[in-house]
């Protein structure tokens, strides 16, 4: 196969997943979206985690909400934060609790009722998203997935989901992504209304 032939395959094959999204998932990142907004305008924060690409994804996404998404809305800051940023802790985590208890700890350390917790997994079977998701349970922080597949077990840890309906994990982080910044947009216009007239 030419790389020509690779890459239509694999931008057909995105632009596939993202329809099959769209048709089974769009009430529920809307949904969604709209208990994000609602969590913050009440006073609470947003908090994400997951591993790997999804440690980066946690990262962009509270990038966008602190600083902004689009360059011509000039807003406050948002509070949201990734769990996954801060090496010490992440190794102090694991070489002292366990990695499956890094964010957790974190969870415990920063949850406070009226928060959300976004657990981020390609596979939906992280085994500290896990933890965090049930730590963030016992502090009465909103529990939601981003997951992929058919939601691994993390979805019976998950108050809300969104499951992206494909098993190539490429083709979940590139949704995932697309997901996060349709909440930033509509957390945006509901929380800065007076942005958007």
């Amino acid at each position: 196969m030419s790389f020509s032939e690779a890459i239509k395959r694999t931008i057909e094959d995105s632009i596939a997943t993202k329809q099959a999204l769209l048709l089974k998932q769009s009430e529920e990142i809307e949904r969604i979206g709209i208990v994000l907004a609602t969590k913050l305008k009440d006073g609470g924060k947003i908090m994400f985690c997951g591993n790997g690409g999804s440690a980066a994804d946690s990262q962009h996404l509270a990038a966008e909400l602190v600083i902004r998404l689009r360059s011509s809305v000039n807003r406050a800051a948002i509070p949201a934060m990734a769990l996954t940023v801060d090496p010490s802790i992440m190794t102090a985590g694991g070489n002292d609790l366990g990695y499956e208890q890094v964010f957790a700890r974190c969870v415990e350390a920063y949850g406070r009722p009226g928060d959300v917790l976004i657990g981020i997994s390609t596979s939906g079977n992280s085994e500290n998203v896990k933890h965090a998701l049930n730590m963030a349970h016992s502090k009465g922080v909103h529990r939601i997935g981003l997951l992929g597949g058919n939601g691994g077990f993390l979805l019976g840890e998950c108050d809300d989901a969104v499951i992206v309906p494909s098993i190539v994990t490429a083709r979940i982080q590139e949704s995932h992504i697309m997901i996060g910044h349709i909440w930033c947009e509509m957390i945006e216009e509901i929380l800065f209304p007076e942005l958007f007239t």
